[in-house]
């Protein structure tokens, strides 16, 4: 278990890092921008980024449960990675998006709503092919 934890939280930290670019870099202005028209102040405090960067890496170790438990069943190895990683974005990231769009709807540009979700697509796949390699399970070698 030792080891699907270290991976889970490798898992986690290209999350984040693949989150701080997203929100810090490519999403910063438009943003920023929607804040101020909605008369709010985009910065939140130490304790809210703390949670966000805690679930992220929780996020990672549950993928990489979630892969270890399922890999019996569909096989070791990328596409079982990639599976995991569309099961996570899909409740994470596509959730998110639909519950932004439709429950405060027009509240915040579409883009904005939608366009992490693609981002996302790929940072869980990326996260999870990366927490795979991690756990260097001898099925996972010869399949990589």
């Amino acid at each position: 278990m030792g080891r699907v934890i270290a991976a889970g939280l490798l898992a986690g930290l290209v999350l984040n890092v693949g989150e701080a670019v997203l929100h810090g870099v490519i999403f910063a202005a438009p943003a920023a921008e929607a804040m101020k028209q909605l008369g709010q102040d985009i910065a939140g405090s130490g304790a809210d980024t703390a949670q966000l960067v805690l679930i992220t890496f929780v996020q990672g170790v549950l993928g990489m449960v979630l892969y270890s438990g399922v890999k019996g069943q569909w096989g070791a190895g990328a596409g079982t990675a990639a599976r995991v990683a569309l099961i996570l974005w899909a409740l994470s990231a596509v959730y998110s998006a639909v519950y932004l769009g439709s429950g405060f709807a027009g509240l915040l540009p579409r883009g904005l709503v939608w366009g992490p979700v693609a981002y996302e697509l790929v940072l869980y796949l990326v996260a999870m092919a990366a927490g795979r390699l991690a756990l260097r399970d001898k099925t996972a070698a010869t399949m990589a």
